[in-house]
């Protein structure tokens, strides 16, 4: 499916700082976190764009652009998002959403992409996330093109969390049941790490 409306970014811009070494290279089933990430979104999604302020990042396909946050600093995922609007804008091309992943979270089902598609084509509201259990998962998001000029006016005024500045701008949650297994383990530590090995080892295709 070639979804034109919506532009897939994966967020790896992080320190990684609990983990101690880039989370995106790591990895797991033979395969590092940012392929499992790709691998999955290339499904659906004929362009990525990777947000990432590592150096080490190359990509033959021509369908993965890679660049660095537009404010250097590594100053969080809000930056991230900014960067990837103002390379939409930069580029001309004709996308109105953001659809964001994290680079360290490989076990996400791809039925989400088709939640992102329906909200897309809805424009009911301007950003959303999802949410499993009680648990919102803030990096999984959809984000209108037309939040631009606030989130770049609040990142100035040094807004930094996702979650406080999206309950400020207004936000619809888009509820996932909870599978047995959880499908949105994200790997921050090397315990986590291990748990996700134990669950590619055993369960996961």
């Amino acid at each position: 499916m070639n979804e034109n409306n919506i532009l897939a970014t994966i967020l790896a811009g992080g320190k990684s700082s609990r983990f101690g070494a880039d989370k995106s290279f790591v990895k797991l089933g033979g395969r590092s976190l940012l392929d499992h990430t790709i691998q999955k979104i290339k499904r659906v999604f004929n362009e990525i764009l990777i947000v990432s302020n590592g150096k080490a990042f190359r990509k033959k396909d021509q369908n993965i652009k890679i660049i660095q946050d537009c404010i250097p600093g590594q100053l969080g995922p809000l930056v991230g998002v900014l960067t990837a609007m103002k390379w939409v804008k930069k580029n001309k091309k004709k996308y109105k959403w953001i659809a964001t992943f994290p680079c360290d979270t490989p076990f996400f089902d791809i039925k989400i992409f088709y939640h992102l598609i329906k909200k897309s084509r809805n424009r009911a509201k301007k950003l959303y996330f999802f949410k499993s259990g009680n648990i919102r998962h803030n990096i999984f998001g959809l984000w209108s093109l037309e939040l631009e000029k606030i989130l770049e006016k609040d990142i100035k005024n040094n807004h930094r969390k996702v979650e406080s500045w999206a309950n400020k701008v207004g936000l619809e949650l888009i509820e996932i049941d909870k599978k047995k297994r959880d499908t949105f383990l994200n790997i921050n530590t090397k315990k986590e790490l291990k748990i996700a090995k134990t669950i590619i080892k055993n369960d996961y295709i």
